[in-house]
């Protein structure tokens, strides 16, 4: 079963889908033109089980197959990036500072051609839930949805996703069982000191010295403090302080994200970032406080459900095409909260060679919109046959 004729066959339309919402980014939970162009393109379909306004921004149409079975759950994201575009296409970005720079307007127009076929052919039993998503890279719209309860409203049994990964084999999956993607913490640091002048710094309490501190410090919970198997990654990504170079400034802060698979790593980070800044803070003389904050949960995969996925994607891709058994992503996504809520699985489709994702110079590759949504209309026939 490879790429459906039907759908190979709509890949001009789909790509005009796919183009309209490129020059149309918005982002988080505002998403007032996404969601009614998908609304609109659903209805155009003869879906008439349309839910709006979830999470703000968010749909779920509902697809009746043939005879009765259960509901089988199906999400894209729909939110774009804080980021001015370079790709100099076309259908670039029409608004200033926004773009579809992770190829979520690809993921909505999978789906879109996945919900068309689905509706036209009915050929499977119980029902589909197509879930269009805000806010996947700010706000966790998946968490959002789930909270407002979703799965058991629609009652979904089982959920799957997709993301674009370029820079892999154009039209080839890869997956794993299990833990996919990492869990996504930040940490706040807030360092005051005595600021004064930079010639006489005995006469002041430097926050910038006790930064500096306290980064090196908090590296070594990488290197001494946990078992050198066990995926870490603690990143300071932002230091602010000081506005001259005559000036010892009084404050100065840090920011960085966390990643882990393992809760139990998680508390660790979380136990001994709290003990280094205080230990730095009181051997430099500063007050310093940390806020530690727990976003995404791990992305993790049901065994069952990928190695079902994984054959499907191979049925579609072709054999040889799928890597069942990839290496874990240090990065994070917010489909967790899904699969937190019910068994599922989460895979990549290559996009072929590129920009990477979130630089301003990347797009989205619509030669493989009709392998996604192939993808997607063959996990429902295939798990609920009729």
């Amino acid at each position: 079963m490879p790429v459906i004729n039907s759908i190979a066959a709509m890949q001009p339309e789909m790509q005009e889908w796919r183009h309209w919402l490129h020059r149309h980014p918005e982002l988080s939970f505002d998403l007032p033109k996404t969601s009614a162009f998908v609304a609109e393109k659903l209805r155009s379909f003869g879906i008439t089980d349309i839910h709006e306004g979830i999470a703000t921004s968010g749909i779920v149409a509902i697809v009746e197959g043939q005879g009765d079975g259960p509901t089988i759950g199906l999400r894209a994201d729909m939110d774009a990036l804080p980021i001015t575009e370079a790709t100099g296409a076309d259908h670039a970005s029409e608004t200033p500072g926004r773009m579809h720079a992770c190829g979520h307007d690809g993921h909505t127009t999978m789906l879109l051609g996945a919900a068309k076929y689905l509706a036209q052919t009915r050929n499977f039993r119980g029902r589909v839930a197509l879930i269009f998503q805000p806010a996947e890279e700010h706000g966790g719209g998946g968490d959002v949805m789930v909270q407002e309860g979703i799965m058991d409203r629609f009652d979904i049994e089982q959920v799957y996703g997709i993301h674009n990964s370029p820079n892999f084999a154009e039209g080839e999956f890869f997956t794993r069982p299990g833990p996919l993607m990492a869990a996504v913490d930040m940490f706040h640091i807030d360092i005051t000191g005595k600021g004064g002048h930079g010639a006489m710094p005995h006469d002041t309490c430097d926050p910038v010295v006790a930064a500096l501190g306290i980064g090196q410090a908090i590296q070594t919970i990488v290197s001494r403090n946990h078992y050198a198997m066990d995926e870490l990654v603690v990143s300071i990504t932002q230091i602010h302080t000081g506005s001259a170079d005559n000036i010892v400034p009084e404050t100065a802060f840090l920011g960085g994200t966390v990643r882990t698979f393992d809760p139990a790593v998680q508390d660790m980070v979380e136990q001994r970032m709290a003990t280094i800044v205080a230990g730095q803070a009181a051997s430099y003389g500063v007050t310093a406080t940390c806020r530690y904050e727990r976003g995404y949960p791990s992305t993790v995969n049901d065994p069952d459900r990928t190695d079902f996925a994984t054959r499907v994607a191979a049925d579609v891709a072709g054999q040889g095409k799928v890597d069942a058994q990839a290496a874990k992503e240090m990065g994070g996504e917010d489909f967790s909260y899904m699969l937190n809520a019910r068994p599922g699985a989460y895979l990549f489709l290559g996009a072929g060679p590129g920009p990477v994702l979130h630089h301003p110079e990347y797009d989205f590759n619509d030669a493989i919109a009709p392998v996604g949504a192939s993808f997607f209309a063959r996990l429902v026939e295939t798990a609920q046959p009729l």
